[in-house]
């Protein structure tokens, strides 16, 4: 895919390059097509034509580009999985925390308050 992309854009390249000579000389290539004058709705297919060109690039390369960043994110993940592991293994007497939904924090409940404390001077 990501061939296809470098090669549409390059299509879309030489379209915009040609129609760029061709309406640069169109004096003497304007008859070779049969065509007397530019019309407006000439101009309109060939922009068009390279509107529709740019826009299948475009596409084809975001979806390149999402593809690689899937594949980075998912490497990125094997790599600390396994940098997790190469640890556990150098650090073996080191306990491991119990993996339980319900941690206790040392901060009290939201809703209740710790007791108050009076300080005397002596």
């Amino acid at each position: 895919m990501k061939k296809f992309h470098q090669v549409l854009q390059i299509v879309l390249l030489v379209y915009f390059l040609l129609y760029l000579v061709f309406f640069m000389a169109f004096d003497t290539l304007g008859e070779l097509f049969g065509m007397q004058e530019v019309t407006s709705q000439s101009m309109v297919t060939i922009l068009l034509i390279g509107f529709v060109l740019f826009l299948i690039s475009w596409g084809i390369g975001k979806a390149v580009s999402s593809s690689q960043n899937s594949k980075i994110n998912k490497m990125e993940i094997e790599i600390n999985k396994l940098k997790a592991k190469i640890y556990d293994f150098e650090h073996p007497d080191l306990p491991e925390k119990p993996k339980s939904a319900s941690t206790k924090s040392s901060e009290p409940e939201s809703g209740t308050l710790p007791p108050r404390q009076n300080f005397t001077k002596d």
